[in-house]
C-alpha cells in the first residue's frame, strides 16, 4: 500500500524518526503532537487551554495540507499530565469540534518534555 508524508510548511525537525503525518488509501495517520515550536521548545508553559490550542493548530495545518478540514477528524487520542486540566482542554476542544464530534480517548500520563501538559494524536479521512 503507497503511503505519503505530509509535512506542512514551516514544520520543524521533530524528535524522534516520524512525520507530521502519514496518508494511505484516504485515511491521515496524524502523529503525536506537544505544544511545540519550530524549534521543539514548549509553548505556553503552565497554560493548558493556549497548548491544547497550538497542539489543535498545528494537527490542522498537518490535515489542510493533506487536503482535508478538522470535520475529517474521526478520532483522537489525547494524553494528559494533569486530570485538573480536562475542563480547559475539553473547552478549547470543543471550539474545533464543534458538530459531530470525533470519537476519542483521554488518558493521563507523563510525556517527553515537563512543561508539556498534553499531546493529541489524530485519524481522519480525507478521500483518496
Amino acid at each position: 500500500m503507497p503511503k505519503q508524508s505530509i509535512i506542512p510548511a514551516g514544520t520543524g525537525k521533530p524528535l524522534a524518526p516520524y512525520v507530521p503525518g502519514s496518508l494511505a488509501d484516504g485515511v491521515l495517520y496524524v502523529s503525536g503532537t506537544l505544544p511545540f515550536d519550530k524549534d521543539n521548545n514548549v509553548v505556553h508553559i503552565g497554560d493548558a487551554a493556549a497548548q491544547t490550542r497550538h497542539v489543535l493548530e498545528t494537527i490542522k495545518g498537518v490535515v489542510e495540507a493533506a487536503g482535508g478540514t478538522m470535520d475529517d477528524v474521526t478520532f483522537n487520542m489525547i494524553m494528559l499530565t494533569d486530570w485538573a486540566n480536562y475542563a480547559k482542554v475539553n473547552e478549547v476542544y470543543a471550539e474545533y469540534f464543534p458538530g459531530e464530534k470525533p470519537a476519542r480517548y483521554c488518558i493521563q500520563c507523563g510525556l517527553v518534555k515537563p512543561d508539556a501538559l498534553i499531546e493529541i494524536a489524530s485519524i481522519a479521512h480525507v478521500g483518496q
